[in-house]
């Protein structure tokens, strides 16, 4: 479970700030590992001083209690004058507050580029010095990852970003979860790419494109979306078209007459989509006309730019979340797989007339295990982004008698805050007590 303990100058004044960085300016991530905390990193800048550690289940209110009392007996404080000034977080929402924090979003200057590279120097700082570990590995490699991604989609024109932004937004009326619809967008201009940050913020995962001047593979390949040839067949499998191209119109016969309900969503000027399309059973057009006629409206005005960095750290949260919970699952299937996989390599070789058949045998057979898994590892996260991994894990453990509990280190939980204080101070109260008894300090008994 990951925790953080914050204080920055969103939480408290500069003089508290001030005295907690000076006292805390030679420590090293490895002063705040304890027996409950299996890593840590320590973050400090001129507007915040912050510990984030990798703590063991059931341990996070012992852990917590004990960073505070550090930071508290370094600042000069009671733990509780230092708790009433600090920000406390756990499992999925100290990852949000990371992936905010090294995107800028909680700084001074919200945006600014240095916290990144500050976040990657405390990261770095404390694996040199051996006190990360996996989990915190996955989280910092992440936050590093979003924070690019917030930059690259944020410095978007405006005029992109503010058409994208009215369109999503109107559509997200239409569209029950954005997380699970599949996505075509046609063209691969700057439109096309706005359209791709835009549908990402938002967590689709299945999106496609298709392009009639040939660049479709290209593009699909910068972007990490899937490349179409044919466009009928291309909108047959979409719920959502997004056209914004000037090459050419989509036509009422480029749209399968199969009924089936669809979105499509014009940005192009002059118009990429026939007014006939509209027509068609099952079609709903949105083009400018009609975005311009809502564009007034308050709920649709344009995102800041810090609105739609929030927007991408708070997917890229429930993404990551999603992998945790999903992992234990994941891991069981593959080593469910790779344990037929190993016993078909071993007959295979022991059949093959010479080694260029065994070698081309078991390639054969990795290919196959690959293809095998992909599927089912998307539909485990997706599973574990809408609430539904135990369906998921009871699915594994019918069709495969699969106990996925045999790899739950790798999973993540969440503890609301409320929780984790309540335990922190009937834990602490708890040692004081027995420290007491004993004849020693409470310092002494959670040190």
């Amino acid at each position: 479970m990951l925790i953080c303990v914050s204080v920055s100058h969103r939480t408290t004044g500069f003089d508290l700030l001030d005295r907690l960085s000076a006292a805390t300016a030679d420590d090293a991530a490895a002063e705040l590992l304890g027996r409950d905390t299996a890593g840590a990193v320590l973050l400090s800048t001129c507007n915040r001083v912050e510990a984030y550690a990798d703590v063991e289940a059931g341990a996070e209110a012992q852990a917590t209690a004990r960073i505070v009392r550090r930071f508290a007996a370094a600042a000069g404080l009671s733990a509780e004058e230092f708790q009433a000034n600090a920000m406390v977080a756990s499992g999925p929402e100290a990852l949000q507050h990371l992936f905010a924090v090294t995107a800028g979003l909680e700084s001074l200057a919200v945006g600014e580029d240095e916290i990144a590279g500050q976040v990657r120097r405390a990261y770095d700082a404390a694996r040199v010095a051996g006190a990360t570990t996996p989990a915190l590995d996955r989280a910092f490699q992440r936050a590093s990852k979003v924070s690019r991604e917030v930059r690259s989609a944020t410095e978007l024109g405006r005029q992109g970003r503010s058409l994208v932004q009215f369109a999503l937004d109107l559509a997200g009326h239409r569209v029950t979860d954005w997380r699970a619809a599949r996505v075509l967008v046609v063209g691969t201009g700057n439109y096309a790419a706005t359209t791709i940050a835009g549908l990402r913020a938002l967590g689709v995962a299945d999106i496609a494109v298709y392009s009639k001047t040939g660049r479709a593979g290209t593009f699909a390949a910068k972007y990490g979306v899937t490349a179409r040839g044919d466009l009928a067949g291309a909108i047959a499998a979409a719920e959502v078209v997004i056209t914004c191209t000037r090459a050419y119109t989509v036509a009422p016969a480029d749209v399968p007459a199969d009924g089936a309900r669809r979105l499509v969503i014009d940005l192009g000027m002059p118009r990429n989509v026939e007014p006939g399309v509209g027509e068609l059973p099952g079609i709903e057009l949105l083009d400018l006309q009609l975005i311009a006629l809502h564009a007034d409206l308050p709920e649709l005005a344009p995102a800041t730019p810090e609105a739609a960095a929030r927007r991408i750290v708070q997917s890229a949260t429930g993404r990551f979340t999603a992998e945790q919970l999903a992992a234990p699952a994941i891991v069981a299937l593959r080593r469910h797989i790779f344990d037929a996989l190993d016993a078909e390599i071993e007959r295979a070789e022991s059949r093959a007339a010479t080694p260029e058949a065994a070698a081309a045998a078991t390639e054969a057979l990795r290919h196959l295990a690959g293809v095998l898994l992909h599927t089912p590892s998307e539909r485990a996260r997706d599973a574990a982004a809408v609430g539904g991994i135990a369906d998921f894990e009871a699915a594994l453990a019918v069709v495969y008698g699969i106990d996925p509990s045999a790899h739950d280190e790798h999973r993540v939980m969440p503890l609301h805050f409320a929780d984790l204080m309540r335990e922190a101070e009937a834990q602490a109260a708890a040692a004081e007590q027995a420290a007491r008894r004993d004849g020693t300090s409470g310092d002494a008994v959670t040190r």
